[in-house]
């Protein structure tokens, strides 16, 4: 496969965030004359987060909502530039920020980017495409669309701004990643980690949904394939680990990763029936349609479904092949948060 020619800088919007900062560490580890990296934040407290990550990074503070800060942002750089959009919220402290994140927040990035970026690769969802129909089912390389709530929409529609911007003459490539794990990880996979500990994670009947997950390093090698393989603007590509789990696989894998770095595990698990899950998820239909939105109720009205993706076209495209498979990376995880000091 062709490759494009190293850029002179490479934007990263959200680069505070789980992946921005996974996107980074790998970034800043390369050779010194490799590109300029600037780094997107919100505030000032996120960019000495970032520095802290990739301190050879030129960080910005501007604000994917105000178009503004976008425009001065993008002055910093120089030649031949690349971008990577993963800038989004998706559990947000107000409903409205769906949109005025990951849909408009999008769209001011690409009126942005319309002079001076050679390729832009947007990470997007797999919520767009909402659950998979049947357990058995996966969403394969032309998925339509049927997106699933409040984040589900923002994202499609974000999807739908980034192909205008190719029909406009953009080169952008999308990513869709399912659930990630691994090193950077927010609060709340943490929690995850200490309710599988306590042996309060619920599993929903028999356990045998089926979910596609994404180590972050393999997250990272995806979204540098798609930035610089040659000759795929306005393409999209699930980026996920080799196979779907099931979800009692990752509750195992978790215990086990606790137990292989030291912890005590309760040895139980919480069984509920999927009726559970399902009033869950009416509860946030109702919630949503109304402009609220609760995340421990949404995550546990998406827990009773199946949502596993193929990677083919990523693999025949990209050359991507994911090199970490959950048991390695859980292990991973957790042994990151225990050297940041978080109670598990």
């Amino acid at each position: 496969m062709d490759t494009l020619a190293p850029p002179d800088t490479i934007v990263v919007t959200g680069a505070a965030g789980w992946l921005g900062r996974a996107l980074l560490d790998r970034l800043d580890a390369a050779s010194p004359d490799h590109p300029l990296v600037v780094a997107l934040v919100r505030t000032a407290d996120e960019a000495a987060t970032v520095a802290a990550v990739a301190p050879r990074a030129h960080v910005e503070v501007a604000d994917v909502t105000d178009p503004d800060t976008l425009a001065g942002a993008m002055s910093s750089a120089s030649g031949v530039t690349d971008l990577v959009h993963t800038a989004g919220v998706i559990h947000p402290t107000r409903f409205a920020e769906f949109d005025a994140v990951n849909h408009q927040g999008t769209r001011n990035l690409l009126t942005a980017a319309a002079s001076g970026v050679r390729r832009l690769v947007h990470v997007s969802s797999n919520s767009p495409f909402g659950t998979n129909p049947t357990p058995r089912d996966t969403f394969g390389e032309h998925e339509p669309y049927h997106p699933y709530l409040g984040y589900g929409r923002s994202k499609m529609a974000a999807e739908s701004a980034v192909a205008e911007a190719v029909e406009a003459g953009l080169d952008a490539v999308i990513v869709r990643p399912p659930w990630f794990y691994g090193p950077f990880q927010p609060v709340r996979q943490t929690t995850f980690f200490s309710m599988v500990r306590a042996g309060r994670f619920p599993v929903f009947g028999a356990g045998d949904q089926r979910r596609s997950m994404v180590y972050v390093h393999n997250l990272v090698d995806g979204v540098l394939a798609a930035l610089h393989t040659a000759g795929i603007a306005g393409r999209a590509y699930w980026i996920a680990d080799e196979h779907p789990y099931a979800v009692t696989e990752i509750v195992g894998a978790v215990r086990e990763a606790l137990e292989a770095n030291g912890l005590d595990c309760r040895d139980r698990t919480l069984r509920l029936p999927v009726v559970v899950a399902r009033t869950a998820e009416r509860v946030d239909r109702l919630l949503q349609a109304r402009g609220r939105y609760q995340q421990q109720v949404h995550v546990l009205g998406e827990m009773g479904h199946s949502i596993a993706v193929d990677i083919a076209a990523a693999r025949r495209d990209l050359g991507y092949a994911p090199r970490v498979a959950l048991a390695e990376g859980m292990r991973t995880s957790v042994a990151w948060c225990l050297e940041q000091g978080y109670e598990l």
